[in-house]
């Protein structure tokens, strides 16, 4: 659109030709935004299922079935389950981006050739002169050219509550209301250069939830990539050696043998369940929750919440429901005109009226008695309205802002209480009351009065009325539950200081007297200390939103936002997590992490419980994953460098492996657990995982180290590796469950009883390939057995005292910083 300023003016009264419409649509001057995101469907079958480990899952699963080994290929379910989780997760995600749209307006009126006409909301160009009426929203940018008490309301995109005068030669937005009056304007923005899109462009850019948990396995993922080809090397050298040398087993066919083993050792390494499992725990949270109406929109946004150590609130549609409430009438003395309550009855009940006045009928219901000969309509420029009645209230009636109703040119003219007003004014609306004045004149409104909207003369102060946003009757208990968890809270709005401070301050906020964001440092270090000192923040921006939340960040605190409005998209999306209302745009909703589809906030605290439980309890059971892991890896060096055989096949892996840790890991992971998150998922899993680890390899390393030079066979071997690493991985089972429960407990036992299952069942023996281990063996295994649970049991003590200690410093740290 570079050569937009050569296309020829509109003409005022008849528009745009079609034929000019139509031109302009074909070079590319048509209200077409970009729809897709910047994550497509290939990129994210390319990063869920065309990555290196599910190569080597895939591999080894496809040599195995090539050499008849079907039996042993059972890890490669894992994997499929792990890719199609995968994609479907972030599928989804893209899918409620690509739907993202501000213009929910499926027509426009323009005028072509003179003539109105409703075209789709893509047809319009630029220069279009477009008709706007009440009720309408604005499809593209642009300049009014002429109107008539014309309002719009900008809520959804700058956070100003209050509806906007405009007048000629004003901007009115893409995505805004109009909500009085009518007008019409030429439209000087369309597509990707309006308002609207610039917004809609940046929450539309594909991003994941931040997740410690995903982030941490990952990185060990990673670590496992840069060890598992040089192991792989070893591992598989070794099995040929073990198999009589690589001549003689390739012609000999042994080949076959070392190749399943060295799949077992490789198979072993990744830890394909913890993968699985965190996506199993996130997907029964976000069930859990979407049954108390909390759409969670990434799965990895259950545990979100339970890291936040800081939430920023929007205040309408999130402390308050964005309704207003009459409040009550404040006296100013002297005597008062006996109609004034039917007149603020017609105010209430007028047809135009805003959301405002119309709170004034349950308190002054309309009797119709009363009909108006002059007026000059509410304007939010002017911010007053007046009246002259036909009969019935003589004189003119003025209803607005006591500073605009008093002050500057109608304080000349005003008669006696007039300071007093005003000073009274002041001090309701520091109160973050919203404050109006009803004030009489007995002069009658004229033609040049109305035509110059001018206030009459001897205006004399008749009431003063005070009107409250409704404020949720969960905020208060919500914010109290976070002030108890040493969660902080900052209240960032686009409405006035002192309103928001107000509303701040009856949830229960040390509040203040509000900073006015107008005055907000642009430098992030300066902003940072001025949101640390200060909570409550009015006149705020869409773009000082998102600067706080990364000022926010880059001071080490996890983030999160709620909002309701465009304006506020852009913070939520950056946060580390974004909360919205079902209520509010769809824009926000897109964007935002999790959605509360009944808009009660008092629905955060039982997010934060999930999100903790599935913290706490994936990290249990991330120390069972990382444990095999720690082993395997172990293992495959130490016998690298021994040459002899990998002592497992991949059948008997995957069942010690759903006996000691997928089967209990599913159970353990569903279940109630209330402990704090306390950052260093990862190191304290490994610091567990790794000594433990060590101890299993070490132990099995000592049997099948026995078991082959006292000659068993390698079946027995096998067989004694096996029990071996069951038996140990039990006790480490038992040492993760503590405390015990009657579940716990029970699933503890459940396993040994499995166990003993598959050692005596013929069926599982014959499968298996299970053979009796010698009589030397068997006495090894009877004291490196006990010896590794003591270890483990020492490991376990160590564990808890070292972390638990830590943790319970921890909390009390962010507890202090909040």
């Amino acid at each position: 659109m570079d050569d937009a300023t050569q296309l020829e003016a509109t003409d005022p009264v008849r528009g745009l030709s079609r034929a000019e419409a139509e031109r302009r649509a074909a070079s590319g001057f048509a209200n077409i935004a970009s729809d897709a995101s910047s994550r497509s469907l290939w990129s994210i079958l390319r990063a869920n299922v065309f990555t290196l480990f599910n190569g080597i899952v895939v591999g080894g699963f496809a040599l195995l079935f090539a050499l008849g080994r079907w039996q042993d290929a059972l890890f490669g379910f894992a994997a499929i389950a792990n890719a199609a989780i995968g994609v479907t997760q972030e599928y989804r995600a893209k899918r409620a981006l690509d739907r993202l749209a501000l213009l929910h307006a499926p027509r426009a009126r323009v005028v072509r050739d003179g003539e109105e006409q409703e075209l789709a909301v893509r047809e319009v160009v630029l220069g279009d002169l477009l008709v706007l009426r009440a009720g309408d929203q604005v499809t593209a940018d642009g300049v009014v050219l002429d109107g008539r008490r014309l309002e719009a309301d900008e809520s959804l995109l700058t956070g100003e509550s209050d509806p906007v005068d405009k007048l000629p030669g004003d901007r009115v937005l893409s995505g805004s209301i109009v909500v009085a009056g009518q007008g019409r304007a030429v439209v000087t923005a369309v597509g990707d250069q309006a308002f609207a899109a610039t917004l809609t462009a940046e929450a539309k850019r594909f991003s994941l939830v931040a997740s410690e948990l995903r982030g941490s396995v990952d990185r060990i993922l990673k670590w496992i990539t840069w060890a598992i080809f040089p192991i792989m090397i070893v591992v598989v050298n070794a099995n040929m050696q073990a198999a009589g040398g690589w001549q003689h087993a390739i012609e000999s066919g042994a080949w076959r043998d070392a190749a399943t083993a060295s799949v077992a050792a490789v198979i072993a390494m990744i830890p394909l369940g913890l993968v699985l499992m965190t996506s199993i725990a996130f997907a029964v949270g976000a069930v859990k929750l979407g049954s108390h109406k909390v759409l969670v929109q990434e799965l990895p946004a259950v545990e979100g919440l339970a890291r936040v150590d800081l939430i920023c609130l929007d205040k309408t549609g999130t402390i308050t429901t964005g309704d207003i409430r009459f409040d009550g009438v404040h006296e100013l003395g002297g005597e008062r005109p006996a109609e004034w309550e039917r007149v603020l009855a017609w105010h209430g009940a007028e047809p135009e009226a805003n959301a405002t006045a119309r709170c004034l009928t349950e308190r002054f219901p309309d009797d119709g008695g009363i009909a108006p000969a002059d007026r000059i309509e509410f304007s939010s420029g002017r911010k007053w309205s007046a009246v002259s009645f036909a009969d019935g209230a003589r004189g003119t009636w003025v209803f607005g802002a006591p500073e605009f109703v008093l002050a500057e040119g109608g304080a000349e003219r005003a008669g006696a209480g007039a300071a007093a007003a005003l000073q009274r004014g002041r001090e309701l609306a520091a109160s973050g009351r919203r404050t109006l004045l009803l004030a009489h004149s007995p002069e009658v409104l004229d033609a040049e009065l109305v035509e110059r909207a001018a206030l009459p003369g001897g205006l004399v102060p008749v009431a003063l009325l005070t009107f409250r946003e409704v404020v949720r009757d969960d905020a208060a208990s919500t914010l109290r539950y976070f002030a108890k968890e040493g969660v902080a809270v900052r209240v960032i709005s686009g409405d006035s200081p002192l309103t928001v401070a107000a509303v701040a301050r009856e949830v229960g906020l040390d509040a203040g007297a509000g900073f006015d964001a107008r005055e907000l440092p642009s430098d992030p270090a300066e902003l940072g200390r001025v949101l640390d000192e200060h909570r409550v923040f009015g006149r705020v921006t869409p773009v000082q939103k998102r600067a706080m939340v990364h000022a926010l960040q880059e001071r080490g605190h996890t983030v999160a936002m709620t909002g309701d409005g465009v304006n506020d998209a852009l913070a939520i999306k950056d946060a580390d997590m974004g909360i919205a209302m079902e209520s509010g745009s769809a824009a926000t909703k897109a964007v935002a992490r999790i959605v509360l589809l009944d808009n009660r906030f008092s629905h955060l605290p039982g997010v934060v419980a999930e999100g903790r439980r599935v913290i706490a309890n994936i990290e249990r059971v991330s120390m069972l994953f990382l444990s095999k892991t720690a082993y395997a890896i172990t293992m495959s060096v130490l016998f690298g460098i021994l040459l002899w055989a990998f002592p497992l096949l991949p059948r008997q892996l995957s069942v010690t492996d759903g006996l000691t840790i997928g089967i209990p890991a599913f159970l353990l992971a569903l279940l109630p657990n209330s402990r704090r998150y306390v950052p260093g998922f990862l190191r304290r899993s490994l610091s567990f995982a790794i000594p433990a680890g060590l101890v299993v390899a070490g132990a099995i390393t000592v049997v099948s180290g026995i078991a082959r030079a006292t000659g068993d066979a390698e079946d027995a071997v096998r067989t004694a590796s096996m029990v071996t690493l069951a038996l140990i991985g039990l006790w480490i089972l038992g040492v993760l469950s503590r405390p015990f429960t009657w579940i716990k407990a029970g699933v503890v036992v459940a396993m040994v009883v499995g166990l003993a299952l598959v050692l005596v069942v013929p069926i599982a023996q014959q499968f298996l390939e299970l053979a009796m281990p010698g009589r030397e063996t068997l006495i090894a295994m009877a004291w490196a057995v006990p010896v590794a649970w003591v270890l483990i049991e020492g490991i376990g003590f160590w564990h808890r005292r070292r972390f638990g200690a830590a943790s319970e410093i921890e909390v009390k740290r962010v507890r202090r910083r909040s």
